[in-house]
């Protein structure tokens, strides 16, 4: 049995682990600012930030393609799109590591949270647990 989806979903699903990036680096630094002060806030935002940006990056350029793009496109768009996903997260790291006195435990462990959004979004679109729940009935 294998699923599908489509293009433009899973454009929507890229831009959708990006917004959902951008919540948890919102929510974990409101807690951490109020458990451990601004600086820490500050430093979770940077952390999350970095995450969303490159995430960013990813849907941008590794998700262009147009829906009649061959085989060879759509996998030298995703290529493009992990190469400035990298470069993103490695220029922002480099550039808040060095310009800015930050804590470092606040912002990896936003950066590290963002990561649950990846799997989160990801087994809402698998058959047992989210969309294509019917469809993945129909088959069986």
């Amino acid at each position: 049995m294998a699923i599908t989806i489509e293009l433009p979903n899973v454009r929507r699903l890229a831009f959708g682990v990006v917004l959902g990036q951008a919540a948890v680096t919102l929510a974990a630094a409101l807690v951490i600012g109020v458990l451990d002060g601004t600086h820490a806030a500050l430093s979770a935002l940077l952390g999350g930030g970095v995450s969303t940006a490159g995430s960013l990056a990813m849907a941008l350029f590794g998700f262009r393609s147009r829906a009649n793009a061959s085989a060879v496109q759509i996998v030298a768009s995703l290529f493009l799109g992990e190469a400035a996903k990298l470069a993103v997260v490695v220029v922002l790291f480099a550039l808040v590591l060095t310009l800015i006195k930050i804590s470092g435990a606040a912002m990896l462990v936003t950066y590290a949270a963002t990561f649950a959004v990846y799997w989160i979004v990801l087994a809402s679109w698998l058959p047992v647990f989210g969309r294509n729940r019917a469809q993945a009935r129909r088959a069986a």
